[in-house]
């Protein structure tokens, strides 16, 4: 698969035009997308296949080992209403909340059996300067490996597939500590496996590094120069290279979110996606995850071309105005063909309300 890399440029006319490894290679259309340039209105079957369940707006149904989350009155108050599921009742759901859609974006976080122990490992994360232990799901566990099968037979089963993992595991992608960031990559290669089993077409990577980016340094003699910005931006794009080449050996690829830090600029994006210059990475773009609301529409744009297989359509009262529908146009207008899935974060609806307004607006401007 690596000679599926080619010139920066030349990759971005050919892969607007397909989504997946597999119709990078042999120019099939995938099943179940329908070109954006297309003449002719989409039916109703052909907008559905554009559209994603998310488990993040979902997340405070799922069983948890953590027990201050599951006993919080918004918890409690949604579990009441919809029941408590865990991931392997999440195709089900699917299906039961969301007619006529079957494609999936899987949260890492909501991996596994919250029973079995021996399918986590332990991990120390810092956070607003803060450590604190957690535990993760290890996809290159005896059990892990066992549940992923037992998933990716759920699908099958319930006729859905897992088309993309927003993965919060792989860490420090972009840390000036060398061991800090092979550590992970090895942690993002294990996802990888992970994802090819249940058939997802791509993984989200969070940059890692400072939740800030870096700013620039005064030059009394020259222009403000930001040389340490500029050791992560490396960092990353030597991870993703490493990434993304494992990725096309297994079929599955990595993506960049605007995501804070590095990436909430979408400049930096597509540094690092043109720097690594490999299909099998990307920019998977979410609607809302900007730092002022200027970038809101402008950066949405900017991205759009460097994204082919999912982006988050979400709707968050954190802006005004998030105008999920002419989101969604600027994707269709850049000869978007991936996915669209429904990632409600906060506003007027609780999180499956919220997913379901989504699905309406989606469909609508499609």
């Amino acid at each position: 698969m690596t000679e599926l890399k080619q010139d920066r440029r030349g990759f971005l006319k050919s892969a607007a035009g397909v989504a997946g490894g597999a119709a990078l290679a042999s120019g099939q259309q995938p099943e179940g997308i329908q070109h954006a340039g297309a003449k002719r209105a989409l039916t109703e079957k052909e907008k559905l296949d554009r559209i994603a369940s998310n488990t993040w707006p979902i997340r405070y149904i799922f069983k948890t080992r953590r027990a201050t989350l599951a006993s919080s009155e918004e918890v409690q108050k949604m579990k009441k209403k919809y029941g408590e599921i865990t991931m392997l009742d999440f195709p089900d759901f699917t299906k039961e909340k969301f007619p006529g859609v079957y494609h999936m974006d899987l949260f890492s976080g909501l991996f596994g059996d919250f029973t079995d122990d021996s399918m986590y490992t332990a991990v120390t994360v810092e956070y607003n300067g803060r450590q604190r232990t957690t535990h993760e799901f290890d996809p290159s566990s005896a059990s892990g490996k066992k549940w992923l099968e037992k998933m990716a037979n759920k699908q099958v089963a319930t006729g859905t597939k897992c088309h993309h993992i927003s993965n919060n595991a792989p860490r420090d992608i972009c840390d000036l500590d060398e061991k800090k960031r092979k550590e992970g990559i090895r942690v993002a290669k294990t996802w990888l496996d992970g994802a090819a089993m249940l058939g997802a077409k791509s993984m989200r990577v969070n940059s890692g590094g400072p939740r800030i980016a870096p700013s620039p340094v005064a030059d009394p003699s020259s222009y403000p120069k930001n040389g340490e910005l500029a050791k992560y931006l490396t960092n990353c794009i030597e991870s993703f290279k490493e990434m993304a080449d494992y990725g096309s050996k297994v079929g599955v690829k990595v993506t960049l979110e605007n995501h804070w830090g590095l990436t909430a600029n979408p400049i930096n994006i597509r540094i690092i996606v043109e720097e690594v210059n490999n299909p099998f990475c990307e920019a998977s773009p979410d609607f809302c995850n900007w730092e002022h609301e200027y970038l809101l529409f402008h950066a949405l744009a900017d991205l759009a071309p460097y994204a082919h297989t999912n982006v988050h359509a979400k709707y968050w009262n954190r802006w005004k105005d998030p105008d999920v529908q002419r989101n969604v146009r600027i994707m269709l207008n850049a000869n978007y063909v991936g996915l669209f899935a429904l990632e409600y974060e906060e506003g007027p609806w609780d999180g499956v309300e919220g997913a379901q307004y989504l699905y309406k607006e989606v469909l609508a401007a499609l």
